[in-house]
């Protein structure tokens, strides 16, 4: 398949919103206990690739999470699995957010600059509903998710959703959170990829996200999108303005449906697979 090709080439570092509702905060568990609150694993790491290929087929379990990335807090072993040497994650039915899938958050080490790469695709049977987010993004300073937008410039987040319309059309669309977002909720920008038609199921997908800090209260920051070597997002971007907050603190691997009301939920489960995973730290 020609987009799992390993890692996508580097990009120059020289390079309106449709906004998404998402709960708040997660809606209560059916088992508190399903859900992993305490972070295991102890590393702290900048740069390392996961390919899952040495994985006989059987749970991901949070110990193996951990080996694979680090410092890591979210996982729900019965929601992920090993799948043909792929990452699989399970969306529940008729669950939103953190009750329906999984919100994992990467401690990694402090830094200006990152970019991440990966592969994903939807499994055939995938039902769309409206839309969640998917896939691995960064989180800057606080980490800004979930209805609180980063006007107090302490922190800010570059996530990625998939969506679909009202007119059935479906599409990835950047998700950011930063100083400067118009809304309560994460900034789209208008963005979206493919630019007309729609994803496929069964598809695999090339995704390049790179993110820079900003210094100050300047917009020197930058993030960039790309998929399957098309420019989804080029911008310069004021993250923060506190500076004390500036870096990049985290690796988010979120993947769940939602938004928070009943329209972004699912009759079936679903799958979500994830292979070559590269990440890399620019700059301290």
């Amino acid at each position: 398949m020609t987009s799992k090709l390993g890692v996508f080439a580097f990009y120059a570092l020289t390079l309106c919103c449709a906004c998404s509702k998402e709960a708040a905060s997660p809606p209560p568990l059916a088992s508190a206990s399903a859900l992993q609150t305490t972070a295991v694993g102890s590393a702290i790491n900048s740069s390392w690739s996961v390919n899952w290929n040495n994985y006989a087929d059987g749970t991901y379990a949070s110990s193996s999470a951990a080996s694979d990335f680090g410092n890591i807090t979210g996982w729900v072993d019965s929601r992920c699995w090993i799948s043909n040497g792929n990452c699989r994650i399970k969306l529940l039915a008729n669950a939103l957010s953190g009750a329906g899938g999984v919100i994992g958050n990467v401690d990694i080490s402090d830094g200006s600059a990152y970019e991440v790469d990966y592969d994903i695709r939807f499994h055939s049977q995938f039902e769309w509903s409206r839309g969640g987010k998917l896939g691995f993004g960064f989180s800057i300073g606080d980490g800004n998710t979930g209805g609180d937008p980063g006007w107090d410039g302490n922190g800010g987040s570059a996530r990625l959703m998939w969506y679909q319309t009202d007119a059935g059309r479906v599409f990835f669309q950047p998700y950011l959170y930063f100083k400067d977002q118009s809304g309560t909720y994460g900034e789209t920008f208008g963005k979206s990829y493919p630019s007309s038609g729609s994803l496929n199921k069964g598809q695999w997908y090339h995704v390049h996200l790179y993110v820079k800090s900003n210094t100050g209260s300047n917009t020197d920051g930058h993030v960039q999108y790309v998929i399957d070597n098309t420019i989804v997002l080029d911008r310069d971007i004021r993250w923060t303005t506190n500076d004390s907050k500036r870096l990049i603190k985290g690796l988010t691997f979120h993947t769940f449906r939602g938004g928070s009301e009943d329209y972004w939920e699912a009759s079936a489960d679903g799958y979500i697979y994830y292979d070559n995973l590269v990440v890399h730290k620019i700059s301290s």
